[in-house]
């Protein structure tokens, strides 16, 4: 996978993206993550990327000549339908887990980061393929949004972590929160690890572990619960056969 980032803020990003698991998608397998400093393509000797917003209003407005430009050179070069452009932006679809597996079977991605007030609309309709929200907030801009989205969708391309199976049973990942986990030593500070863990018996522990995800998500989202429980109804209860000495009334021996 290769990604770009186009950014007015380079130095956002830069360390970040060599920590951890970005770290190790790089070193581990081809991914590649390259910082494109927009002020680069500015033609100005301010290297000017924003201008007052027609009509009027408060704040400043990504124009649209350095972004052009950027995206013409990020392009020049690779097929255009090989290539997801995305725009971290709160007008978008939520980012979720899905989104993070769709993602991540892509080959080529671009973040292309605003900032200020936002970004002449002009750059979106022509070069912005999806919008992505990461929640219901404002920040200053795109780039924490695509760092993120970034980190979400690397940890879960094959080779970037030793255990992908680790992966696989986080939170959303069956669309409910995950359960609480423990480690070494069993008891600290008179806390204990519950007895079902240290049991051995590993379908009571699978069916603890769902307990316990189902409690926290009704608890805490009750949302995802719902639509969880719209997705994957409750088995109906298996009527419960007689034992043979519970046979009609009056047959058992005295």
């Amino acid at each position: 996978m290769r990604i770009d980032v186009v950014t007015a803020f380079p130095q956002i990003l830069r360390d970040p993206l060599d920590e951890s698991i970005l770290k190790q998608g790089k070193r581990r397998t081809d991914l590649e993550i390259h910082l494109v400093d927009a002020r680069e393509f500015a033609t100005d000797k301010h290297r000017t990327l924003d201008d007052t917003p027609y009509g009027g209003g408060p704040g400043m407005v990504f124009k649209p000549e350095p972004l052009f430009r950027a995206m013409e050179h990020l392009l020049a070069d690779r097929p255009r339908d090989q290539v997801r452009v995305i725009f971290p932006s709160p007008q978008g679809a939520l980012f979720s887990q899905e989104m993070a597996e769709r993602l991540a079977g892509e080959s080529d991605l671009i973040f292309l980061c605003g900032h200020y007030k936002g970004v002449d609309q002009r750059v979106i309709d022509t070069w912005v393929d999806e919008e992505i929200s990461v929640g219901d907030f404002i920040l200053s801009g795109g780039e924490i949004p695509a760092l993120l989205i970034i980190d979400g969708v690397v940890r879960l391309l094959p080779g970037v972590i030793n255990d992908l199976e680790s992966a696989r049973t986080d939170s959303f990942q069956d669309g409910l929160l995950d359960c609480p986990y423990y480690t070494r030593p069993e008891v600290y500070r008179d806390m204990r690890v519950p007895e079902v863990l240290l049991s051995g018996n590993h379908a009571r522990i699978a069916e603890w572990k769902m307990e316990q995800k189902l409690a926290r998500t009704r608890e805490r989202r009750p949302d995802l619960l719902e639509r969880y429980r719209a997705t994957h109804p409750e088995p109906e209860k298996k009527k419960r056969k007689p034992r043979r000495s519970e046979g009609a009334k009056g047959n058992n021996p005295e």
